[in-house]
């Protein structure tokens, strides 16, 4: 298996699961063909990323300094949504990532004056930065920038095993995407997992450690009254 150093997406995953007993037992190889097709696929994201990332920068250069705040915010919703994608894309996106984080911290400059005086207004200003700053610190992990992606190639039933086969930054990062609800189903299908495999004879002695790991976050995150299995 060919892999690449720094996959998109798509490829991430098929790392993921290529011979992983979380998602299969006994472990798959993922077929060539499956990584050929994602690294395909990988490779136009970014083409079509580069190509909408120079039409962003253009239509950012050119508005005007009077412009009013409709195309500011828009200009600055798509900023953030090509951060969020570049996040996600093949090779090394920091660059890009920094372009991006210039201009939202332009665009913000000029909201802040838009809004002058306005202590609610500038209150608020204050508070979507702060969030959004979380977000993109999340983002920087791998796993969460999938699982965020809009056509995410985690589906449902590989979302616990990719929680419990991640990088330790990678899993505490997707473990503040979840509220309490959804730990405690996390926690479920992770105890499934775990007896299963346990019964099976495969080695689960990290999977003890993170499935420890998630009780605690589902307890602090309020949900220990959750119903769910012991």
């Amino acid at each position: 298996m060919s892999f690449t150093q720094h996959p998109g997406r798509h490829e991430r995953h098929l790392r993921r699961r290529h011979l992983n007993p979380l998602f299969a037992w006994p472990p798959r190889e993922v077929p060539p063909e499956q990584l050929l097709e994602a690294q395909r696929l990988d490779h136009e994201a970014l083409e079509a990323f580069r190509e909408a990332f120079r039409e962003l920068v253009e239509r950012a250069a050119d508005l005007p300094a009077d412009a009013g705040s409709d195309p500011v915010l828009a200009l600055k919703a798509d900023l953030e949504r090509h951060y969020e994608q570049a996040c996600g894309l093949p090779e090394d996106q920091t660059e890009a990532k920094r372009g991006l984080g210039k201009l939202i911290a332009v665009i913000m400059r000029t909201l802040l004056r838009h809004v002058g005086d306005d202590p609610t207004a500038q209150q608020e200003l204050a508070d979507e930065t702060a969030a959004r700053e979380i977000h993109f610190r999340l983002l920087e992990q791998p796993l969460v920038a999938d699982l965020l992606h809009p056509q995410s190639p985690i589906r449902p039933q590989d979302l616990t095993p990719s929680l419990l086969s991640a990088t330790d930054a990678e899993f505490a990062a997707a473990c503040e995407l979840f509220d309490g609800p959804q730990l405690a189903v996390i926690v479920d299908e992770a105890d499934a997992l775990q007896r299963r495999l346990s019964e099976r004879g495969a080695p689960v002695g990290d999977l003890l450690a993170r499935l420890e790991h998630l009780r605690r976050a589902l307890a602090d995150a309020g949900g220990a009254d959750q119903p769910h299995q012991p």
